[in-house]
């Protein structure tokens, strides 16, 4: 029988941190978005597709960070998890940005997936947090901000399948 730390939790959690379920995944949503409409803000909508990408990229980061650098820094929210309104980015700011999303998910699964990792040990120099309650917190905002995406992309007339 496997235990609430075992290989049964751990690969649930990596599927889940990959958008496998109930959800496309980030990818899915993300690529092949037009340059001329990452930053355009349709009505009715609070960000751009920029806006949201960063932002995503940023708390990402963060509880990466939070995990794993005894040293941690919280950053002040909400200014350092959003980047500025008149913020353009560029085609490799754009490429950057998901490249570094995947990257840090792709850190993420790989924690959860050594055994070494304790999933329920106490993070030393938090307040309770553990690294499988991180890891849930990466998914579900992760999960809320791709179907934001997803949302953006009907707003702005722009969805494709995602099976393209």
């Amino acid at each position: 029988m496997a235990t609430d730390n075992g290989p049964d939790l751990r690969q649930q959690l990596i599927e889940l941190l990959k958008g496998k379920g109930a959800h496309l995944a980030f990818d899915e949503v993300i690529n092949g978005w037009p340059a001329e409409a990452r930053t355009r803000i349709p009505d009715g909508a609070p960000h751009s597709a920029w806006q949201l990408l960063e932002h995503m990229r940023i708390a990402q980061r963060d509880i990466l960070e939070f995990c794993g650098k005894p040293d941690y820094i919280e950053p002040s929210f909400p200014d350092d998890y959003w980047p500025s309104d008149d913020e353009v980015p560029n085609h490799t700011d754009w490429t950057n940005s998901v490249k570094q999303f995947s990257d840090d998910l792709d850190q993420m699964q790989r924690l959860v997936a050594d055994p070494e990792t304790d999933l329920h040990a106490k993070i030393p120099h938090g307040t309770g947090q553990t690294i499988l309650r991180e890891a849930l917190v990466v998914a579900d905002h992760n999960a809320y901000h791709v179907g934001q995406l997803v949302l953006l992309r009907g707003l702005l007339g722009i969805w494709h399948s995602p099976a393209s």
